[in-house]
């Protein structure tokens, strides 16, 4: 195949794939099955078939994380983008931050001690492989609730988002700190707080150059200086994570915000229109980056490491931890129901980019790739079932109403 065609050909097949992840994303607001559950069996499809085939895919594995990190990034821009604060939201933001902390924390523990005893590895080392897979993926989460009433919606967001946040703050804290030491808990203190003043000054710089600059071209350079310092900041373990999400609620609530003498320096109704522009290119480039991380993912996969009994039942385990510590949350913390709350905790985007984070010393060799892939899955499709369920019940309940 000439140079000149194997170009049209990518040209086609990547935009193929962008077609098919849009048609997903309409069939997954109708049959409540997350899209990135379409890409990611598409991506399994095709390596099954190429498999089958003696096909050779080019699957760029090292695409993995710089697709995951520019995801995560504009996953959690477009979540906080989305919110909005009012007196009204404080109970919904604290019960939320206090479910992502707790369930994290509680998950973690319990998944690590899961990896000690059945694959005989130090504490620390289970802990490191464990908090991934105790963050709830945002990635996945914040599509999949778009259906549901605004206060069950904004719980997840949130909840979701802190998730991230806690989750990569925690898997800094145990995967690179040389101890557990009050120092080392000073330390993560002091980032927290360095890092909240750098948000607020940014967002201050960030409303102003939106508002006073003329140049057509503007949200890219917005966002690829977000990109910089999240990747500063991680280079360092801080976590920057709250800088984009922080960025993005007071972006989304300059009315709250900026106040007073401060309302002299900005023309909010122009603003107001350069943020929703924003909100625009954000959600576009999340869609993009989002449907060919999960297609890669997807390609990476080898089925043949699901026939092994021992991946299996490891992967049974700590989605039923998961779900033992979510309930077990939940019903003290709400004291209604809890459907479908209970199992809206997938794994995705932000698990794997943590997995392949693990420091060399405490990767653990037994610990193989299909265990993640089983997780992330069944998780996923938990979720899809019980949004469809509570789905069906709404419609019930509206018939009912209807013809009582």
């Amino acid at each position: 195949m000439s140079q000149e065609m194997q170009t049209y050909m990518f040209l086609i097949a990547g935009s193929a794939v962008i077609v098919l992840s849009y048609v997903f994303d309409l069939l997954a607001k109708m049959i409540r099955i997350p899209s990135v559950l379409m890409i990611l069996s598409m991506g399994v499809a095709c390596s099954f078939a190429a498999a089958h085939w003696s096909l050779k895919l080019p699957v760029p594995a090292a695409m993995l994380p710089i697709l995951g990190t520019l995801g995560l990034i504009l996953i959690v821009l477009e979540g906080s983008l989305d919110l909005r604060l009012s007196r009204d939201q404080l109970p919904v933001i604290r019960r939320s931050l206090a479910s992502a902390f707790f369930v994290l924390l509680l998950t973690s523990f319990l998944i690590a001690w899961i990896l000690m005893v059945l694959l005989e590895v130090p504490f620390l080392t289970a802990l490191v492989n464990a908090v991934p897979l105790g963050v709830v993926s945002s990635a996945i989460a914040v599509p999949s609730v778009v259906n549901l009433n605004r206060e069950k919606k904004d719980f997840i967001i949130y909840e979701s988002t802190f998730s991230d946040i806690l989750g990569i703050m925690f898997f800094n804290f145990v995967a690179f700190s040389a101890d557990f030491s009050t120092g080392s808990l000073v330390r993560l203190g002091a980032d927290i707080v360095v890092i909240s003043v750098i948000a607020l000054v940014s967002c201050l710089l960030l409303m102003f150059f939106l508002e006073k600059s003329t140049h057509h071209v503007k949200f890219m350079l917005v966002l690829a200086v977000l990109v910089i310092s999240y990747s500063l900041g991680k280079l360092y373990h801080l976590s920057t994570l709250l800088l984009i999400f922080v960025i993005g609620l007071f972006v989304n609530n300059t009315d709250v915000f900026i106040r007073g003498r401060f309302q002299r320096w900005f023309n909010t109704s122009k603003l107001n229109i350069e943020i929703d522009m924003l909100k625009s290119v954000t959600a576009e480039l999340a869609f993009f980056v989002r449907t060919f991380f999960f297609l890669i993912f997807g390609l990476s996969i080898h089925l043949t490491t699901l026939a092994d009994p021992s991946v299996i039942l490891v992967g049974i385990l700590i989605l039923g931890s998961i779900l033992l510590v979510r309930y077990a949350y939940l019903r003290t913390l709400i004291s209604g129901r809890i459907m479908p709350e209970l199992f809206i905790a997938p794994r995705g985007l932000i698990t794997i980019l943590l997995f392949y984070s693990i420091p060399a010393h405490h990767r653990i060799v037994s610990f193989s790739s299909g265990i993640l892939f089983f997780v992330i899955v069944a998780s996923t499709i938990l979720m899809s079932v019980a949004l469809m369920a509570t789905r069906s019940k709404e419609l019930t309940e509206e018939l009912l109403q209807e013809t009582g």
